[in-house]
């Protein structure tokens, strides 16, 4: 990864982006892409879509989702105290304790937030899981006047995290869940060979996958695509306490996964594998029993079906303010898609 894909990647982890509220992580991409694609636009959800080659085929639709998870002001207490709802699904025994920026339109906030200390917990109460509507904001104000002068009921919140090398190529953050995704579609659609590219291909950073797979149901109806990748992330078991007889074999550093199951077009998937063979670059097969939580589910519905296949960054402890990935594993997964692109002809048949 050079300079400038390693600043398009901090770009897109530093900008908030809560589902519903993907605005600045929205203009990252878009201005990024602007530099290499034929074109880029916005939709009326919000989805961000570039093109290139926007007269070829098949039509090809890379999915990535750019919304993260959050929190959302839902009340401000007399003394000033901020409570607030989830956005997306948060394990709320690690929400407390949380330096926190409610975007306002005032600007950012800092806060961070609060919980009874174990020390003034009732022993009867002590372990128990913690619950939402038991944590709150404080924003250091005075009053509930003051915070209303800071922040509105609706505004977004997100953690306050950046993004930080570990060692051995590997980074850690908030928001590596999916907007190390929106990295890899960017970058696959710079990434293609315009001596060898037939196909049309359309990369859509998609918004509101937390909240039910939105974005990417209403930008495949848009665009009606012959055939879709979606990238997500997923999780690498290669940590304690993990089940591999039921969770799989996933390794970070181990290359993008390729999953199989009814989700995924059987000849989507041989073309993927193909590409990732021809590359020679490290890969890995992840199964799927049925519909997943992911872009490809909404996408392969869409009007009467598209042919879609999924491909993922392994990425350790999901859903919580320190998120983990292996750098290498986006770049291949960007290669591995603009190889998929540049393989694709208008005769393809992707009837199973």
């Amino acid at each position: 990864m050079d300079q400038a894909q390693r600043a398009f990647l901090e770009a897109l982890t530093s900008a908030p982006s809560p589902s519903g509220y993907e605005q600045p992580v929205r203009k990252v991409y878009a201005d990024y892409t602007a530099g290499f694609a034929d074109a880029v636009r916005s939709d009326t959800h919000g989805n961000v879509i570039a093109v290139r080659n926007s007269d070829g085929a098949p039509r090809l639709m890379f999915a990535g989702h750019c919304d993260e998870l959050g929190f959302q002001v839902n009340y401000i207490d007399d003394r000033g105290y901020i409570y607030f709802n989830t956005i997306g699904g948060h394990d709320a025994g690690l929400v407390p304790g949380r330096r926190v920026v409610i975007h306002s339109a005032n600007g950012p906030v800092p806060g961070v937030t609060g919980r009874r200390a174990i020390h003034l917990t009732p022993a009867s109460e002590r372990g128990k899981p913690a619950k939402i509507d038991n944590i709150w904001i404080d924003a250091a104000v005075r009053d509930k006047e003051e915070a209303e002068k800071l922040v509105r009921v609706g505004d977004p919140v997100t953690y306050d995290v950046a993004l930080q090398d570990l060692r051995n190529g590997v980074v850690a953050g908030r928001a590596l869940d999916n907007k190390v995704g929106t990295w890899v579609v960017g970058e696959a659609l710079r990434r293609v060979d315009s001596a060898r590219l037939q196909a049309s291909v359309h990369a859509v950073a998609t918004v509101q996958e937390e909240i039910g797979l939105r974005g990417a149901e209403t930008s495949a109806y848009g665009l009606a695509p012959q055939v879709a990748v979606a990238v997500d992330v997923t999780h690498a078991t290669d940590h304690p306490n993990v089940d591999k007889k039921t969770a799989g074999d996933v390794t970070l550093g181990g290359g993008p996964t390729i999953s199989r199951g009814p989700n995924f077009n059987p000849v989507v998937v041989d073309k993927l594998i193909e590409a990732a063979e021809a590359l020679d670059m490290p890969w890995q097969l992840e199964a799927a029993a049925r519909g997943t939580g992911t872009d490809a589910n909404a996408i392969q519905l869409s009007r009467a079906g598209v042919p879609t296949g999924l491909v993922s960054v392994p990425l350790r402890y999901m859903h919580t303010p320190a998120e983990v990935v292996a750098l290498a594993d986006a770049n291949n997964a960007a290669a591995l898609l603009a190889e998929f692109a540049n393989r694709l002809t208008p005769t393809d048949d992707f009837t199973p």
